[in-house]
């Protein structure tokens, strides 16, 4: 669909909406997959926090052995942090046999930090009987989960 690739222009006054993008980040596959959405939500108008961008993969950073381990986990701890903190939005991919439990713990405190927090699955091996994923996971995001991109595009528009 065109509407999907068309940027959307800000008028003067307008806030660019920052979002967190909080996905599992541990393969070339998701790794790729969040630079695909990171431009596409870029392209839309949106700022993008991605961690594997802005604080780095603690493993390719911990292979070289000089480094301090818990110097390095707390400095990519704090800056995703500071990254959740500026957002006004949090994206949660739940892509996956289950959902990424770093994204479960960025998911939280987005939430409690009065943050708009949007579900996004495309994934659908792991519905049960219900189709639903976790109560606590899915009320942090007002138990909606957006499936395709035009429904996340519509979803981020409600702002």
């Amino acid at each position: 669909m065109v509407l999907l690739r068309r940027k959307i222009k800000l008028r003067k006054g307008d806030i660019m909406k920052k979002i967190y993008f909080a996905a599992p980040l541990f393969n070339e596959m998701e790794l790729k997959r969040n630079e695909k959405y990171t431009k596409l939500l870029e392209e839309w108008g949106y700022e993008v926090y991605l961690p594997q961008r802005e604080a780095g993969l603690s493993a390719q950073i911990l292979k070289d052995e000089s480094k301090n381990k818990l110097e390095i986990c707390k400095r990519i701890f704090d800056t995703d942090l500071n990254g959740i903190k500026n957002c006004d939005i949090l994206i949660f991919f739940l892509d996956g046999r289950v959902p990424d439990e770093g994204a479960c713990v960025e998911l939280g405190i987005a939430y409690a930090l009065g943050k708009k927090c949007i579900g996004y699955k495309t994934d659908d091996r792991n519905l049960d009987f219900t189709g639903d994923d976790n109560l606590f996971i899915e009320g942090c995001m007002d138990f909606k989960v957006m499936h395709n991109k035009d429904e996340l595009k519509n979803a981020l528009m409600e702002n």
